[in-house]
């Protein structure tokens, strides 16, 4: 059995847990390299490459003026435009490899269209995430604001919150994020830009990051600057995590998971980010319009994954980025409604997969059923072979033949 290919579609199975598909498990390896970016060849300290000169940037950063901060970041970052892999401003590797397999594995048993677990509830044909890094006090300052301006168009978001040195976390702002609908995730220890530098100091901030996370009654957790490295995450106790990028060609740590969905990274769930952040759009692109976004959205649309988005509350308080939000949640409530888009925090995200992954489908050619926690909420797809590959609906009108079409 391929543990990837089952965690992804949720196939039929036999009494005794194999799936009734022939499946070849060389692909998992595959998956791994991509998921926990391994073919970037990060290891260790090197997964915060350059750390040196990081570590002395961000010991002069709060003293630099902001027009040269991003200047410099400009900078470093150049030339990535020719990067190859993965592909720019979405890449789609994993699902790819999984299509891939399962066409190999329905060809093998000459079924032209199998039953699986769809992957959103109610049948819906994708998921939107909200989430906000809170930097500085300004952007604490403005939670309510952002909270009472999302509200009104429809939306709830998660707040993540530096616990340490960057402003003063109180019970009352806690309190509002959970009161206004909301949810709370930690973010680092105090954003120095050091989180991953050396295995040792990770532990011991990751024990302190941990207690904070219970202080905070937080499931989630975002490292500062998108810093990784997937080999030490177990060191955080949280459900889930939001630090891998699906495309990381504009953040300081390059690579990528090349994925649209939620994945496991042992116990946690990783919910990759699928949009670039506003703060990229607006001060290394130099761009105040929707239209990357619009083109992202419509990317993760097609294979009906996760669309999440970072705003950053400390830079949409006025000017461009004010601008820019309301313009994002405008769009993203006609979408939410036109594409029949499930609207979720990450934490609603988190138990939804968990539930997911712990469903069967049974049945045979008569009939099928999803079974399992949760399965009142989930709806039965179908992949269906066509002459171009694969193509995915949850119509619980079309029939499943198992052996021929």
């Amino acid at each position: 059995m391929t543990p990837g290919l089952m965690e992804h579609f949720r196939l039929p199975e036999t009494a005794d847990g194999e799936s009734l598909l022939p499946l070849d498990g060389a692909m998992d390896a595959e998956l791994a390299e991509l998921r926990l970016e391994r073919y970037v060849g990060y290891s260790g300290a090197a997964a915060h490459a350059g750390g040196t000169l990081r570590g002395l940037y961000y010991s002069v950063r709060p003293l630099m003026p902001v027009p040269v901060r991003r200047l410099l970041q400009r900078r470093a970052l150049g030339g990535w435009q020719q990067i190859e892999f993965p592909s720019w401003p979405v890449d789609t590797s994993v699902e790819r490899v999984l299509r891939a397999a399962l066409i190999e594995a329905m060809d093998a048993a000459g079924m032209t269209q199998v039953p699986f677990v769809w992957f959103w509830p109610e049948g819906k044909q994708g998921c939107v995430v909200m989430t906000h890094d809170v930097e500085t006090a300004r952007g604490r300052d403005f939670t309510r604001h952002l909270m009472a301006a999302e509200k009104d168009a429809g939306m709830v978001a998660s707040y993540e919150i530096v616990p340490e040195q960057r402003y003063e976390v109180s019970p009352d702002y806690l309190t509002m994020i959970r009161e206004g609908g909301c949810e709370v995730c930690v973010h680092g220890l105090n954003h120095d830009g050091r989180l991953f530098t050396e295995r040792g100091e990770f532990e011991r901030r990751a024990s302190l990051i941990n207690e904070y996370g219970r202080r905070f009654g937080a499931r989630g957790f975002r490292s500062p600057v998108m810093y990784r490295n997937a080999e030490w995450m177990s060191a955080l106790d949280f459900s889930y995590d939001m630090s891998f990028p699906n495309v990381a060609h504009l953040d300081p740590q390059r690579g990528g998971c090349c994925t649209v969905f939620p994945y496991f990274i042992g116990d946690l769930l990783e919910l990759p980010l699928t949009c670039t952040q506003d703060y990229t759009l607006v001060h290394v692109l130099r761009d105040s319009s929707l239209d990357l976004w619009r083109r992202q959205v419509d990317m993760v649309g097609a294979e009906h994954g996760l669309v999440t988005f970072i705003v950053h509350p400390d830079y949409v308080a006025k000017g461009r980025g004010a601008v820019l939000h309301r313009q994002l949640t405008a769009m993203l409530r006609l979408l939410i409604n036109e594409r029949d888009l499930w609207s979720a925090l990450p934490g609603e995200v988190d138990t939804w997969w968990r539930q997911r992954t712990a469903m069967r489908v049974d049945g045979d050619s008569d009939g099928w059923c999803i079974v399992g926690e949760g399965a009142e909420r989930a709806r039965l797809g179908w992949a269906v072979r066509t002459a171009d590959g694969l193509e995915y609906t949850h119509d619980e009108r079309v029939s499943a033949i198992l052996g021929g079409g």
